[in-house]
Parts: C-alpha cells; structure tokens; sequence
C-alpha cells in the first residue's frame, strides 16, 4: 500500500514520539485502532525520562478501507522497523501492546531476542477467538470482495464518554490474515526469554481468556507474570485502571533495566 494513497490520518490518530533517556518503549496498537489508544500510556512513559515511539500502522488510522489494503506482514514489518531503529538509538529496548499489538509485541521479542529486554501485554490477542477467521483466511481477497467488512466492536471502555479512535467496521480482508500472525506467536513461544508483565480484564468484550492461558502454558523459557484488572473492559489503556498499567509498566522497566537509567526515580 503507497502511504500517499490513504486517506488523511484522523485527529488524535497520529503517531507520537518521544526523545528521552538511552532506554526505549515501543508500543503498538490493536487491530483497527490506533495511537489514540496508546498516546496517555506513552505520554507517561515520556513524563518518566523514557524514549517512546508510537506508531501507526499500516492502514490503520484512516478510513477502513484502506485497511483492507494491508495484512499482518505489513503490520509486523512495520513494528520490526520502528523497533531496529529505537534499538540503534537506545541502550535497552522494552515493547508494549494492547491487543492485537500484544501478538506483534510477542514477535517481536521471538524475533530480536538480544534486543528486547521485556514486553508488557495489555489484553493480548494470540488465540483465535473467531473461528470463522481460519475458514476465509484462504479466500481473503474473494472474502474481502463479497463482504469487504463487518459489524466491529469499538471503543469497548467502561468509562463513560470515552473513545477509542479506531474503526466501527472490521474489514474482512485485513482481519483474515490474523491467523498467520497468531499461528507464528504459538510456534515461536519456545523463543521467548524476555520476562512478561501482562493484564488482562476480567470483564473483555472483545478478547477471552484463551490468549494468556496460552502464553502461561507455553512461555516456558521465560517468566510472566499476570495482573487482574477489575475495573475496565478491552481498551484498559483508556479506562478506570489505565494509572495501575501504566505505573505496573514503568516499575516493570526499572526493574529489568540493567543501565540504570531507564527514567528519573
């Protein structure tokens, strides 16, 4: 997809970055979202003396569409770039998701194990939830052109008045090639070694409890730990327990952070 022919990106969608100390946090978005999600999660970690950069990803941000121009390959190949270059500028990299981000931030770490040093999950999507998904991810494109998109759930946030910035329809090319990215979460999970903080919601709409057994079961080469969210529903960055993500995530990165200077203590 040529960047040029998207459409314009909506307000408050926008990628944000941050120039802090010599320790980075990439953080990444959830399938038709965007940094709107993500942008008081890395205005924190900003605050805290951290380099951040949020991307946008492909065909995201728009109109969903555009979304249907792009699959996970785009999206990972996205997210791998942002990470190389914050690791050429940072001692330390740590990698953040909500979400579907959550799979690409697992990649991520099975793929550069010698450049992340940890990963936090937010309501992570690694299983298939929708097994209608694995049936069109064959026929994609014919699927795409039938129905090009679907009823989505958005803004799922218990806050009241609060969105989430990202689509209302989930557009069927794009999401059937979920399966791809997932099925190379499950194989990779034995080169998994960076820790993991994750927290899931207890009451999520969007995904179930599936992704983090998985994760418990089959991160054997690392450790991880899980925290309960009471108080919020898929989109944790934007409700009542976002403050407790956010502190969780920045204690996480001064913990594991070997240069000791990850932020201002």
């Amino acid at each position: 997809m040529n960047p040029t022919d998207a459409a314009p990106v909506i307000p408050g969608a926008e990628p944000f970055s941050h120039a802090g100390s010599r320790t980075g946090v990439l953080l990444c978005h959830g399938f038709t979202g965007s940094p709107y999600s993500m942008r008081p999660w890395g205005e924190y970690l900003a605050a805290a003396g951290l380099t951040v950069e949020v991307p946008l990803l492909p065909g995201h941000g728009t109109v969903w569409q555009d979304m249907n121009l792009t699959g996970s390959d785009d999206w990972y190949a996205h997210v791998e770039r942002a990470l190389l270059d914050l690791a050429r500028r940072c001692d330390e990299v740590y990698v953040m998701g909500l979400s579907m981000g959550g799979a690409l931030t697992v990649r991520l770490a099975q793929r550069h194990p010698d450049t992340v040093r940890g990963i936090v999950l937010v309501n992570p999507s690694l299983v298939v939830e929708d097994y209608r998904l694995p049936l069109i991810a064959p026929f994609g494109r014919l699927a795409a052109r039938l129905l090009p998109s679907t009823p989505g759930l958005t803004s799922d946030v218990s806050k009241d008045d609060t969105s989430e910035g990202g689509y209302d329809r989930v557009p069927t090319a794009a999401a059937a090639t979920l399966p791809k990215l997932w099925r190379a979460v499950q194989q990779g999970m034995s080169g998994l070694r960076a820790p993991v903080l994750a927290f899931r919601s207890t009451q999520d709409h969007v995904v179930g409890p599936g992704s983090l057994r998985m994760l418990a079961n089959r991160a054997v080469n690392t450790t991880v730990a899980i925290h309960l969210l009471h108080d919020s529903y898929h989109v944790a960055t934007l409700d009542h327990d976002a403050p407790a993500i956010f502190a969780g995530s920045l204690a996480f990165v001064r913990e594991h952070c070997e240069s000791g200077e990850g932020a201002d203590r």
